[in-house]
């Protein structure tokens, strides 16, 4: 890993300090990073083989929260959730009754840019 991957992952642990003092438990913490980890792999999977059909249906992806905020942001998220969730296969497993647990969304808007690695 590099000192600069290092330096991302550095981060997004620290923020879990963040939520936890917003009452997002570590259990919690770690369950929305596995979601939103789980977005940003499909989208640099789909960046890397752009001939293979991606995992993740178009507008339930990462790009699709990349440039929102506030309100609009909660609510992209709340549909990924919920409409992965309705999937079939694997990817309807992984997010089946997924909840948002950040609930504020600055907060969720920093994450996903400490994952995008754009801070």
């Amino acid at each position: 890993m590099t000192n600069e991957s290092s330096s991302i992952v550095q981060r997004v642990w620290n923020y879990c300090h963040v939520l936890r003092d917003d009452g997002v438990s570590y259990g919690d913490y770690v369950e929305q990073l596995t979601y939103l980890l789980f977005l940003k792999m499909a989208d640099e999977q789909k960046e890397l083989h752009p001939n293979r059909p991606s995992t993740i249906p178009e507008g339930l992806d990462w790009e699709s929260l990349r440039n929102r905020d506030g309100t609009d942001l909660e609510g992209q998220y709340l549909a990924i959730l919920r409409d992965l969730g309705k999937e079939t296969g694997i990817l309807g497993v992984i997010f089946r009754k997924a909840q948002n647990r950040i609930q504020d969304p600055a907060k969720l808007k920093r994450l996903i840019a400490l994952i995008d690695g754009e801070i």
